[in-house]
């Protein structure tokens, strides 16, 4: 599994976010672990670290709270479509909830995320994504 470059949470909760920081150090899943409160400290994080898409700092993953004070994860979503593209090249955005209402789910689906996952963040659910997302395409041999 590749070592991502940078990994982005957005969580109102210090507990969650210390908790799924050391999780994801602990596995060695990225260089760096980022960290924004609400989905406006997340926007301020991409604008700084997303200048160019190949920048070291440009989280390739983004873990989202659904629900925040100041901007929620649909609020940071509806904002980040309107980012110019090269600041959203290639960044994988998983929405982390306790549930999910259908009226919530119906209208995150029409924005950019890459599916759901629910709290707590596990090993396991992280090795999940990560082979869903980020896995070498497999290598065909060719036969003569």
């Amino acid at each position: 599994m590749p070592v991502l470059t940078s990994v982005l949470l957005v969580d109102d909760d210090p507990t969650t976010n210390f908790l799924n920081k050391l999780l994801l150090t602990r596995m060695g899943v990225a260089e760096q672990v980022l960290v924004a409160e609400n989905g406006e400290q997340a926007l301020r994080t991409l604008n700084y670290a997303c200048g160019e898409p190949t920048d070291p700092t440009c989280p390739r993953l983004i873990l989202l709270d659904m629900n925040m004070p100041v901007l929620n994860g649909m609020a940071f979503l509806e904002a980040y479509v309107q980012m110019p593209l090269a600041q959203r090249y290639a960044i994988v955005i998983v929405m982390l909830t306790t549930s999910l209402h259908p009226v919530d789910l119906a209208r995150a689906q029409e924005l950019p995320i890459a599916g759901f996952l629910n709290k707590p963040l596990t090993k396991e659910k992280v090795t999940a994504l990560l082979e869903k997302h980020f896995a070498p395409p497999p290598t065909t041999s060719l036969t003569e």
